[in-house]
């Protein structure tokens, strides 16, 4: 009998948001445990089984390795499903590497991040001709230290399209970062609470003016910072792609 666990994205938090693959893993599975203070409980709807759930979020690591070896040795199906896609911010590293202790491998089902549920939200580009082709992904510096090359004022030297997670508590510090790496005052900048959620909000503004407005609406957690010139750009070249004077391998240049 194979020894595995399924690690889930769960998605960015509108229960449709899930991948086919993500929701059949959640419909079979034995025992549930799902990050609680960020994944949305609609989704434990499409279990079919009646599944153990575990809100892994009044459990340490132990705890929760512990919970799914045992499933595991009982031969039932296990699903971990963490927020958006488990690859950024999950801390599945770690629990791939205790589960390994005890022979169990894992499989891993891509989700989609809040990241690209707030872009959709915003209906931007984050990747513009002749304004970014670059986007960083990163966060502030609180209590899990950040590696010395990676400090905010260091990548926003860039001037690229960033995506902050994890500082809107401390927006403040953030704006003040980025501002004395090299980003203008002006440089636009949204932030986007819950991004795909019933009570999904959006607050948009500029370097200058964000933190303000940021802590006028009371958002202090579960939200993202997009900084970059995408979101409000003054000029941008259109793509090469479907350019009628582009050739490449699906189609020939236009000839007058």
């Amino acid at each position: 009998m194979e020894k595995k666990v399924t690690i889930v994205g769960a998605g960015p938090g509108d229960p449709e948001l899930i991948t086919i693959k993500g929701k059949k893993a959640i419909e079979e599975a034995d025992v549930i445990i799902y990050a609680g203070s960020l994944v949305n409980e609609k989704l434990l709807e499409y279990n079919k089984k009646n599944a153990e759930i575990y809100n892994s979020a009044n459990m340490d690591l132990e705890e929760i390795v512990n919970v799914m070896v045992k499933a595991v040795n009982q031969g039932k199906k296990v699903v971990r499903l963490h927020t958006g896609d488990p690859s950024i911010y999950g801390a599945i590293k770690e629990q791939i590497d205790e589960l390994a202790k005890h022979g169990i491998d894992v499989e891993i089902i891509p989700g989609v991040s809040s990241l690209f549920a707030a872009t959709a939200s915003l209906k931007v580009e984050l990747t513009l001709p002749e304004v970014s082709q670059t986007v960083i992904i990163t966060r502030p510096e609180g209590r899990t230290p950040m590696p010395e090359k990676e400090k905010l004022r260091d990548l926003a030297k860039h001037q690229s399209t960033m995506a902050i997670f994890l500082g809107v508590s401390m927006i403040d510090k953030v704006v003040k970062e980025l501002i004395e790496g090299g980003y203008k005052e002006e440089t636009p900048v949204a932030v986007v609470y819950h991004a795909s959620w019933d009570d999904e909000k959006i607050v948009r503004g500029t370097l200058k003016d964000i933190a303000e407005k940021v802590k006028k609406e009371g958002i202090k957690k579960t939200a993202l910072i997009i900084v970059g010139e995408v979101l409000n750009p003054k000029h941008y070249a259109y793509s090469k792609l479907y350019d009628k004077k582009f050739e490449h391998g699906y189609r020939k240049k236009q000839r007058k």
